[in-house]
């Protein structure tokens, strides 16, 4: 009897023992989170500042370069690229769109005219559907509940809604898209490959070129030059955005927060936050800071 105590006993003690290491490992792992979540948050304010700062030869500049430092124990990195990098679904005209959705959708030429025409009948304010659109009739015939809102999209997850983007497609794209530059055009001197793929008189030989011309440009520090298949989509820059911070703790621990910012133009307020979301291990690229396969990875 006491030979089976001993071991009864020696098990609970074990098991306690486990149970009192396991949750300590879980509080040092929630407070390591808790400071790479702080940090990362940080660094979208640091980044900003920069942003905002007069401009200097070594200012920070919205163009997708990675900066990092440290806060305390914890590394951080973190860049920003400008909004106008992107193609804004509510701007963006017909040929813009349907070149995303064929040409980095990675469907057929009829696909990219239903979707392109659903995206349109769904932004407009009317019930008039386009040839190849889709509005609410369109969508309880194919056993949906949504229907268009026929007005702007408000974030770019709305595209996922609409008739015939597949997740596949959505998760292509999204990346690529915006609704904050508010311009037709995009900025091609910021835009990532896939945006200028999608422009219709682009070909992955002239974007890769372009690229590698824009890449030497930065590292000789010299202009960059314009990309010609993008001359009748040209937007230039906006006081808006995209910044994606990654903060690491000394345990390994990592966190990455996203935003999108612009300044407001009130001392009391410098910023206003229009997207503030928890980002992805693996980043996107939007913009390339170094050679064209940084941003082929894709």
């Amino acid at each position: 009897m006491v030979l089976w105590l001993t071991i009864m006993l020696t098990v609970i003690a074990s098991g306690f023992a486990f149970s009192m290491r396991s949750e300590a490992l879980s509080a040092r792992n929630a407070l390591s989170l808790a400071q790479a979540r702080t940090a990362a948050d940080g660094g979208i304010e640091r980044l900003a500042f920069e942003l905002t700062r007069p401009r200097m030869a070594a200012s920070w500049t919205a163009d997708g370069v990675e900066h990092a430092w440290k806060d305390g124990d914890v590394s951080v990195s973190g860049s920003a690229v400008d909004e106008s990098a992107r193609i804004d679904v509510n701007s963006a005209p017909e040929a813009l769109l349907r070149g995303l959705i064929e040409h980095v959708g990675g469907t057929d030429q009829e696909t990219a005219a239903r979707i392109t025409d659903a995206i349109q009948d769904w932004r407009d304010a009317d019930e008039l559907r386009r040839p190849n659109g889709a509005e609410a009739a369109d969508y309880q015939s194919a056993g949906l509940k949504q229907k268009p809102s026929n007005a702007p999209f408000e974030t770019v997850s709305e595209v996922s809604r609409v008739l015939g983007v597949t997740p596949a497609i959505y998760a292509r794209i999204a990346d690529s898209l915006t609704v904050h530059s508010r311009q037709p055009g995009i900025n091609a001197m910021l835009a990532s490959r896939d945006v200028l793929l999608a422009l219709p008189a682009a070909t992955p030989e002239l974007v890769d070129a372009y690229l590698q011309q824009r890449a030497d440009a930065r590292a000789s520090k010299l202009p960059i030059p314009p990309f010609p298949a993008a001359a009748s989509f040209v937007a230039g820059a906006v006081p808006v955005w995209h910044i994606r911070t990654a903060a690491t703790a000394p345990d390994g621990v990592t966190f990455v927060r996203e935003a999108v910012v612009r300044p407001s133009g009130d001392p009391r307020r410098p910023l206003l936050t229009l997207n503030w979301r928890e980002g992805n291990m693996v980043a996107a690229p939007v913009a390339i800071a170094g050679t064209p396969a940084a941003e082929a990875r894709k």
